[in-house]
């Protein structure tokens, strides 16, 4: 395959990369002996030893379901690896996974000496951007997991996000929506992520600008099982001009940017609102809210202070 070829087939996702594995099966030669493993290597399948390949310390994925993997591992044992993973050659004998470590892991379990593997050729940019692509295509992802995916592809690929939506074949908008949530506060995306808050909750709550009020939100959300419908009616009302008219009015002096921030990040951080006042000499009070004796606990425990 060309290069050039090599790069439209990228531009147009992992599958495409992947889908002339078939025709490029070369596990073994007359005498039944898997080939011997050399720079002619790529782009054909061939049997590395497990402990030959290492895990790519870019992988975006981190967390793998322990009973899931002894399940795979069980029908491995069975009927051997049916997908060869994707692998880079490092040296003589070693080799980076680009793509297919729950089946590798799953194959080391299974007590496999080697697997099948497609070798290919590519620089840390490719490897990475192929790794996030083939992540993307797994249907179990979250999405906090699917968000971070996308920005990598933007901050270590360089990619715009109309690039990632046409890798994706995706509209723009959703790739825009999965990148919005990641600037919600840690409680919340963590959440999102454990899956106790739905993707419709988060994309209704990042429709508020403020940190106090997407945490109250999802307080609200927690304590009375709110819809989706539900939570975007509440962001409508707290969103009202009548609403933010009178928020602006209890507010007061507005904060400089850079100690808005600080309110902001305390408040994400204790997940509940927080009041800073500064006066012009540099004077000013912190005041954090709690909601009752538990809450209170709660954030003395956060202070050290239990």
């Amino acid at each position: 395959m060309s290069t050039n070829k090599k790069k439209q087939a990228l531009g147009k996702g992992i599958r495409a990369l992947l889908n002339t594995i078939d025709d490029e099966m070369k596990t073994t030669d007359a005498s039944g002996v898997p080939p011997a493993v050399s720079g002619q290597n790529a782009g054909s399948i061939i049997r590395i030893p497990v402990d030959q390949i290492v895990v790519n310390p870019k992988q975006p994925r981190r967390d793998f379901d322990e009973q899931a993997l002894k399940e795979l591992s069980e029908s491995i044992k069975l009927h051997d690896i049916i997908q060869p993973v994707t692998v880079v050659k490092v040296d003589a004998t070693k080799y980076q996974l680009i793509s297919g470590e729950r089946r590798w892991r799953a194959s080391k379990l299974a007590g496999l000496k080697d697997i099948p593997a497609y070798i290919r050729t590519a620089d840390d940019q490719q490897m990475l951007e192929m790794a996030l692509l083939e992540n993307l295509q797994r249907e179990d992802l979250n999405a906090i997991e699917i968000g971070l995916s996308y920005r990598r592809l933007m901050d270590e690929c360089d990619l715009t996000q109309e690039e990632v939506a046409e890798r994706m074949k995706k509209d723009r908008s959703t790739v825009t929506n999965y990148l919005r949530i990641l600037r919600l506060p840690p409680d919340i995306q963590k959440s999102v992520r454990d899956g106790d808050l739905s993707m419709g909750h988060a994309r209704a709550i990042i429709g508020l600008e403020q940190v106090d009020q997407q945490l109250y939100v999802f307080r609200e959300i927690r304590e009375k099982g709110l819809s989706v419908r539900q939570t975007e009616k509440l962001v409508r009302d707290m969103s009202s001009p009548d609403h933010k008219s009178l928020t602006a009015k209890n507010k007061g002096v507005k904060l400089p940017p850079a100690y808005k921030r600080i309110e902001d990040n305390l408040a994400s951080h204790f997940s509940t609102k927080v009041k800073m006042d500064r006066k012009k000499n540099g004077k000013g009070s912190i005041t954090v809210e709690f909601y009752n004796d538990e809450d209170l606990e709660r954030i003395m425990k956060m202070m050290n202070l239990d």
